[in-house]
């Protein structure tokens, strides 16, 4: 026997002696002739080591609120399963290519190492690693728990110091755990190749099953990528397919030749093609049925503290975690939504139609639709925000909601005292007395004596609260604000939940009132439905609870206050409702039942909105351009089919809010509007309509061609940045 043979020999000796492994550093000596041993197991201190096991990364799962699947979130695709939801041929091919003494040895096979010693030896460094399964799960533990490139080359570097630590290790999940249970870790950690971490999401990306239901081929055909994954991913081309092919074979003959099979049953799967599938990966808000409301949830948690400290670790809890995230998606609420903007939008049409819809009284957000696809294929039209929310929420800019504003100016006077009698003569134009009328909430003087505001909608005249809001009268509520106040209207948009789309302050101008300030259908939606909830305004809401991979369950509750007196709110309501019965909706009509709602139409057409609400559920629809909506007026334009000369809240929107609200509300019963204070608001208290009537029309104030830096002007840009000092 030659002199290397004997040393082995001698090293197995001890190593069998000592009742341990003993770990032979090779080392060329100088000269290239002779090699020099560590061989004394206390020299390389083999003790077992307890090992820090983070759980490995899973696939978060996002649900609607009746479990059905909206979304994926996952850094690496892998859905960890237990030991009895893996195929019993399974468990034997991997066993049987990759350890076969599994259930025989201990942390560490003696025979396997001297194998890979020899081979070493005869190659003069480490060519074979020896591993057993329990230590082919350490390495998967320490290079999946590396935060850094130099952790990850670590725990795959080829090396004799990364080999003894990983022995010390394995001895340690010998002591802790049971054969089946480190069997199902490594199963649930290893690396398949097509993107599949873990035999469960191999077992689905390569043949569309569950791991517990694959076929002897199937199995064998895993059990053979894990060696080289990416020299073997079916995915990559036909050489790896060929590869992969050839490796499953080996693994059918190794498991004939160990009494696992017999030859027949080798010989007929091996007969059988590869039958690679590559079901395709779930994926994140890009492939999901409805990515508004997916894209929402996303920003919520990587936004929110409440779902950790900071963006890191929010990031890892969502990519990471295992979690099944349950959502306040109403999925026939959605369907309603999706429905009702095809049937009056197309997803070529350059304006986009966007539409949230939210529960009064809890804030959850039940839908989330939109007429663009959302993506990044401009070709296909693609959009690739957020348009239905702000920017916190992915979203982007959002367009002005005009008319949809004046209900705040409504409800502050009716929080001043003021009766639904009361009016005001409305002329044709209005102008602000002196710079000095209006007051921002920081006291500082805006009112340009400058500049008229004209009316789109309705005619001059007397005009009560009522009537003056069902036709949307402008003048009527430049003259309403005016006496009320603009910091006293923009607090009761605050405390509705009214925040600018792009997250900037409020611009307190006069033209508050007529919906200047950029918003977003989920905002607008969420702060009619606190009229619709009687005044009690609910933050919007759409993660109900948080599930995570062991099972322990978080509920998140809603964010409420009173914002408004009850009865203020019911009697907003009442004169709401009359939008559809005698203002701007008469002519599309409105349900079977109580609802109320305000039209939104910017100046010059730049954008149109309908809002409204029943006690049930309420919805904001917005339409505008995402190239620009100053630039890009919806005035001589075709949208889903149909030219339109300038569109308006009751064109489109208005008739979207209706249909959604139609279907969405099928089988819900009835709710009724409480009836208003008639003792507090009916009748007049500030001013009844004069004996002389209303101006004549020869007397209303002349319109006036608007500077570029009014407000009002078509030249005016969407998202005018002012001084912080003129802001809130």
């Amino acid at each position: 026997m030659s002199r290397r043979g004997t040393n082995i020999m001698r090293l197995a000796a001890a190593g069998a002696a000592a009742g341990l492994v003993v770990a032979a550093i090779a080392v060329p000596a100088v000269g290239g002739a002779g090699l020099g041993f560590v061989t004394a197991a206390g020299e390389v201190n083999l003790k077992p080591l307890d090992l820090a096991e983070p759980p490995p990364a899973e696939v978060t799962i996002v649900r609607d609120a009746k479990g059905g699947e909206l979304a994926r979130f996952y850094e690496e695709y892998r859905e960890v399963v237990g030991f009895d939801e893996i195929s019993e041929t399974m468990k034997t091919a991997i066993v049987a290519i990759e350890d076969f003494r599994f259930y025989e040895h201990g942390a560490i096979d003696i025979e396997g190492t001297l194998r890979a010693l020899a081979t070493n030896l005869q190659s003069g460094r480490v060519s074979q690693g020896g591993s057993s399964i329990t230590q082919q799960y350490v390495k998967q533990v320490l290079l999946n728990s590396a935060d850094t490139q130099a952790e990850r080359n670590a725990a795959v570097e080829a090396s004799y110091a990364r080999k003894l630590n990983e022995l010390r290790y394995a001895m340690g999940i010998e002591e802790k755990y049971t054969k089946d249970e480190i069997l199902a870790k490594y199963l649930n950690i290893a690396y398949f190749g097509a993107s599949a971490y873990g035999v469960e999401a191999a077992a689905r990306r390569f043949f569309g099953v569950s791991a517990a239901d694959l076929t002897l081929p199937q199995a064998a055909t895993l059990a053979g990528a894990v060696q080289d994954p990416n020299a073997t991913d079916p995915n990559l081309g036909k050489q790896q397919r060929r590869r992969l092919l050839d490796r499953r074979d080996v693994v059918l003959d190794r498991m004939a030749e160990l009494g696992k099979i017999t030859a027949a049953e080798a010989a007929e799967a091996k007969a059988t093609k590869l039958g690679y599938k590559g079901t395709r990966i779930p994926g994140g808000c890009e492939s999901s049925k409805h990515p508004y409301f997916c894209l929402y949830v996303r920003h919520e948690i990587l936004g929110n503290p409440d779902f950790g400290r900071t963006a890191e670790a929010r990031l890892a809890m969502l990519n990471r975690g295992g979690l099944t995230i349950t959502t306040s998606l109403d999925p026939a609420m959605q369907a309603a939504a999706d429905r009702a903007i095809k049937r009056y939008v197309h997803p070529s049409d350059a304006p986009v139609a966007a539409q949230a819809l939210v529960e009064p009284g809890t804030g959850e957000i039940k839908a989330m639709a939109a007429s663009r696809r959302y993506g990044t294929n401009a070709a296909r039209n693609e959009i690739s925000y957020n348009v239905v929310a702000n920017t916190e929420h992915g979203g982007g800019i959002g367009f002005q909601p005009g008319s949809t504003f004046k209900t705040f100016t409504l409800i502050t006077a009716l929080r001043q005292g003021m009766k639904l009698g009361d009016g005001i003569a409305a002329g044709a134009g209005y102008r602000a007395p002196a710079y000095s009328t209006f007051k921002t909430c920081k006291g500082q003087n805006v009112g340009d004596p400058t500049h008229t505001v004209t009316n789109d909608e309705g005619s001059p005249g007397w005009k009560t609260l009522r009537t003056g809001t069902w036709d949307s009268v402008n003048t009527f509520f430049m003259e309403l604000e005016e006496r009320v106040g603009l910091c006293e209207t923009v607090q009761t948009a605050k405390s509705l939940g009214i925040r600018r789309a792009d997250g900037k302050k409020l611009q307190e101008y006069e033209t508050f009132t007529l919906g200047i300030n950029e918003s977003d259908p989920v905002t607008v939606a969420t702060a009619y439905a606190a009229i619709a909830a009687r005044g009690r305004y609910c933050a919007p809401l759409a993660i109900t609870r948080i599930t995570d991979r062991d099972g322990r369950t978080t509920r998140y509750r809603q964010k409420c206050h009173q914002s408004l007196d009850p009865a203020i709110a019911d009697a907003t309501a009442e004169v709401l409702s009359g939008v559809f019965t005698e203002g701007t909706m008469s002519g599309v009509g409105g349900l079977d039942r109580d609802a109320a709602g305000k039209t939104g139409t910017t100046d010059d057409y730049a954008s149109a909105w309908f809002a409204g609400f029943t006690p049930d559920l309420a919805s904001a629809v917005s339409l505008g351009d995402p190239r620009g909506s100053q630039q890009h007026k919806l005035t001589g334009v075709t949208i889903g089919g149909r030219y339109y000369g300038a569109v308006q809240g009751a064109s489109i929107p208005g008739p979207i809010w209706r249909d959604t609200m139609a279907s969405a509300l099928r089988g819900v019963p009835a709710t009724p509007f409480t009836a208003i204070d008639e003792g507090r608001f009916e009748g007049c208290s500030v001013s009844c309509r004069p004996a002389e009537g209303p101006p004549k029309e020869d007397e209303a104030t002349p319109e006036v061609t608007l500077s570029p830096e009014s407000p009002e002007s078509p030249d005016y840009p969407e998202s005018p940045q002012f001084p912080e000092d003129i802001l809130e």
